[in-house]
């Protein structure tokens, strides 16, 4: 098996019903398979997928554990030599699925890759980044983002300086839609489930480029992001009130507890690797 199409619902049946059709619609020469996780739904997603797509396989959580969890569950059933993480919310282009698997076996030292991301109105959309500072969260969720210096750390973070039409390294991706090697899962790990929302896709970025990884922003391939995520319209001084910004909340302060708060690039990240086998 060459792919594995993770696909994570909670209370999407319609967006993952619409994802599912346009991979069908313009399904992958490679083998493939799609790995459907429930994340204790109750939207009937599972009788639905039975009667309408049983070659999907479906996996029903026995309570909602989160984002990294859910799509460990997927990862753990999956079989193919690249595993993609796909939101339902994402709908494929011709072609787009193959790209990444050719760009992948091409590049043998590249753990992650993305495709670029556009929106229904055909404007590109932000999915690749630059690793948080310990500011950047306080920029990006506070008024504080309006003064002169957060507009600064805000450009900075969302790469206001890369036009998203060329392939590069970056330092993660958004895991709205990303492809992972399989071999370097198992090696690397998966999805810190301690994170149940938001912060776990920067996390796999960071773990693959310290084991030696390349993540990649890839523009040989497009696919469709037809919505945003919560955490981003809403601001952290709503939090008690919204529990999107809880969550973003609490995922930034464990990822800042684990990483530390020391700024850092993918480049760093590689230089030190390569002093370490010098």
């Amino acid at each position: 098996m060459d792919v594995s199409i993770i696909i994570l619902n909670y209370r999407s049946r319609g967006l993952v019903a619409q994802c599912i059709k346009t991979i069908k619609l313009y399904p992958s020469e490679r083998s493939f398979e799609i790995v459907v996780v429930d994340n204790a739904s109750g939207d009937g997603l599972g009788e639905f997928l039975a009667i309408k797509y049983p070659d999907v396989k479906f996996i029903a959580a026995s309570q909602n554990d989160g984002y990294a969890a859910g799509n460990n569950l997927g990862i753990k059933a999956a079989t193919g030599r690249y595993v993609l993480i796909m939101n339902p919310d994402i709908t494929v282009r011709p072609g787009s699925i193959d790209a990444l698997v050719k760009f992948m076996d091409e590049h043998p030292n590249v753990g992650i890759c993305g495709p670029k991301l556009i929106k229904p109105n055909g404007r590109v959309d932000e999915s690749c980044y630059r690793f948080h500072r310990w500011t950047t969260p306080l920029y990006r969720r506070t008024p504080l983002g309006r003064l002169p210096i957060g507009l600064s750390e805000n450009s900075r973070y969302i790469m206001d300086d890369f036009n998203r039409l060329e392939t590069r390294e970056v330092d993660w991706l958004l895991g709205a839609v990303l492809m992972a090697r399989r071999a370097a899962l198992d090696k690397v790990g998966l999805f810190d489930e301690k994170y149940f929302l938001y912060f776990e896709d920067t996390d796999l970025c960071r773990r693959f480029w310290q084991a030696g990884y390349r993540v990649v922003y890839f523009t040989g391939s497009t696919m469709v992001h037809c919505h945003e995520r919560a955490s981003a319209q809403v601001l952290w001084l709503f939090g008690p009130l919204n529990r999107a910004a809880r969550e973003h909340i609490k995922s930034c302060i464990y990822y800042f507890r684990k990483w530390g708060t020391k700024s850092v690039q993918h480049e760093e990240i590689k230089n030190k690797i390569t002093e370490k086998c010098s």
